[in-house]
């Protein structure tokens, strides 16, 4: 089991939006100006976690990026849209309005009946569901204390044993897309 862009299509019904995309940030040691998060008012490392609307499963993970420097819609823009295909968005949080309505599905920008915007709640609900259970993890919840390469490597390691549960009946509740 390896976290792939790929798994994205798991289960397609040939919809155009087959991923829910958010970023997160964990407390860092003082780095500096440039990775100060406004979220913790301290230093941070801020990451992009994209899952499968169909699965729920974690499909790409980017980051560390410098919180001071890189917003959800930045980080969005120089990596995970260089691979989705032709036409194919993503659903987000207010925070990716940037690139909405042809990259992005997100509250603010798509007019539709009430049923589908309860559904994309849900879904950016199960985004929220992930997150939380990748700060259960101590390493991610206290300041990260150790040499600014090994964060990537550290979260890679939290995401794929937190994909482990996911796909061993810790799953996240199921949503209808």
């Amino acid at each position: 089991m390896k976290i792939l862009l790929d798994n994205r299509f798991l289960h397609d019904e040939g919809t155009d939006c087959l991923l829910s995309v958010d970023g997160t940030d964990f407390l860092a040691p003082n780095y500096g100006e440039k990775w100060y998060s406004h979220k913790f008012k301290h230093s941070g490392l801020h990451y992009e976690v994209a899952l499968s609307i169909k699965t729920g499963w974690i499909c790409w993970i980017s980051g560390p990026h410098q919180p001071g420097l890189w917003n959800d819609v930045e980080i969005f823009r120089s990596s995970l849209v260089t691979f989705l295909d032709p036409g194919e968005c993503v659903e987000a949080d207010h925070g990716y309005i940037g690139e909405a309505p042809l990259r992005v599905k997100c509250p603010m920008c798509v007019t539709c009946p009430q049923e589908r915007k309860y559904m994309m709640k849900l879904v950016r609900n199960r985004q929220e569901t992930c997150n939380k259970c990748l700060k259960q993890w101590n390493i991610l919840v206290h300041t990260f204390c150790h040499n600014i390469t090994d964060p990537r490597d550290v979260f890679a390691s939290v995401c794929f044993i937190t994909q482990l549960a996911i796909n061993n009946s810790k799953s996240l509740f199921s949503v209808e897309y």
